[in-house]
């Protein structure tokens, strides 16, 4: 807390003192507080990612589709179903005999039972290339639960690190409302001037103005938030999560994000599309199909019964299955380059982030153990040039104007390396991330 002159009014001075005491206590209780629920933070924001979880619709739909795929791997692995067919084989439609079913000896009345007798290869290829659809569904799951997990948590630190701007400026603000009952009091006393008094009170307007903005931008924050744990969003946050180590190293950058959702997602895309190349390899080689059939005839005729075997020719094969399975081959060939193209980008683009992280993490440093404490000493200064009649109640409003801005500005800091951070601790599932920071 800041001191001022002597020659204050009785009634500031103790104001002051009363204030300098609460401040000091309540720095004192936080610091309990935060010893005691170290563990609250993290428990908070795991809190909403399992919300975050439980309500996602698009979880559900992958599931959902996950399933649709492996029962579809069932039913393709069958035969198909024999067909029954029934007729009326040489009617007579003139004479005497016409449309009598039983006085011509050639009139038959006929039941068959057809059935394709498709290849065990071809079979299992069709059934194959659903169950690889099935892990697509799989892996397009962990790709949104790892979105969701990183945009949950992003939203969730936006949130308190929004609020502890307000916790900022809403202290700021106590201390210069004191400068103007110091300003008046020096005013009435004739130790000061009236312009003093309101370049105090302009300071304390702008201090509420930039608090307006924040609680917009914390009432846009838990909007943004409510987006994934819906309703919970408003309700009071726990503290701050460790964030100042991150899964990821530089070294083995490129093996870690070989787990990455969507690089797994369009591993699994390609192994669809080998396994549509296999159904097309399989398809040059046709299916039989065999057909049984019965036929009754008048009374004074036989009986007869016929067996009937199918087979497809591939007259143009070079022109239809060889041109079918090379496009199928060319698909699984665009699948691995646009696969390994992704990867070179994830990995870009993480060490971009890993570096930024790092960064801030550095210019963080910085501010606590100097841009910080230099503001400070600066207002301190300023204080005691004003309290000597040594310099004006101007230079102690720029130097609180100041060390308000680089607090601020650390926050804004210490926001933008959560964000990173958030990115980078659910880039990778749970289970492929390395331990060391």
């Amino acid at each position: 807390m800041f001191s001022y002159p002597v020659a204050f009014a009785p009634r500031t001075l103790a104001l002051i003192r009363r204030s300098s005491v609460c401040a000091l206590l309540s720095s004192v209780l936080s610091a309990g507080a935060f010893a005691q629920t170290s563990g609250i933070g993290v428990s908070a924001l795991q809190d909403a990612l399992r919300l975050a979880q439980d309500r996602s619709q698009q979880l559900v739909a992958q599931d959902a589709l996950a399933t649709a795929s492996r029962e579809m791997a069932v039913a393709a692995g069958q035969r198909p179903d024999p067909t029954l067919r029934a007729g009326i084989n040489n009617l007579p439609v003139n004479g005497e005999d016409r449309f009598s079913l039983t006085r011509d000896f050639m009139t038959m009345r006929s039941v068959s039972v057809m059935q394709e007798l498709t290849r065990s290869d071809r079979l299992s290829a069709r059934s194959a290339r659903y169950e690889k659809e099935a892990e697509v569904a799989e892996a397009g799951r962990s790709l949104a639960l790892t979105k969701l997990r990183g945009g949950t948590a992003a939203a969730w630190l936006d949130r308190y690190f929004q609020e502890r701007m307000r916790e900022v400026l809403l202290q700021q603000r106590d201390e210069a409302r004191l400068q103007i009952e110091a300003a008046d009091a020096a005013y009435r006393g004739g130790k000061g001037n009236q312009a003093d008094v309101f370049a105090a009170r302009s300071a304390v307007a702008q201090i509420e103005d930039r608090i307006v903005q924040v609680e917009r931008q914390i009432a846009t924050a838990t909007t943004a938030l409510a987006r994934w744990v819906g309703a919970p969003a408003a309700s009071s946050l726990g503290s701050l999560p460790k964030i100042d180590q991150v899964p990821l190293v530089q070294q083995d950058l490129e093996t870690r994000l070989a787990h990455h959702p969507q690089i797994q997602l369009m591993l699994m895309q390609e192994e669809t599309a080998k396994a549509e190349a296999e159904i097309a390899r399989a398809n040059k080689k046709s299916d039989w199909s065999v057909e049984v059939m019965y036929s009754q005839r008048g009374a004074a005729y036989s009986n007869m019964l016929s067996v009937n075997l199918s087979v497809p020719l591939q007259w143009d094969q070079k022109n239809r299955q060889d041109r079918e399975l090379a496009s199928k081959l060319a698909m699984v060939e665009r699948m691995r380059a646009e696969r390994e193209e992704a990867t070179r980008s994830h990995v870009s683009e993480a060490m971009a982030m890993l570096q930024e992280w790092q960064s801030d993490r550095d210019r963080l440093a910085r501010y606590d153990n100097s841009l910080i404490p230099l503001a400070a000493e600066r207002t301190r200064a300023a204080i005691a040039a004003y309290r000597g009649g040594a310099a004006p109640l101007y230079g102690v409003l720029e130097a609180r104007r100041n060390e308000i801005d680089i607090r601020m500005e650390r926050i804004r800091l210490e926001m933008d390396a959560g964000r990173l951070w958030a990115q980078l601790n659910y880039l990778i599932p749970e289970g492929h991330a390395s331990s060391k920071s």
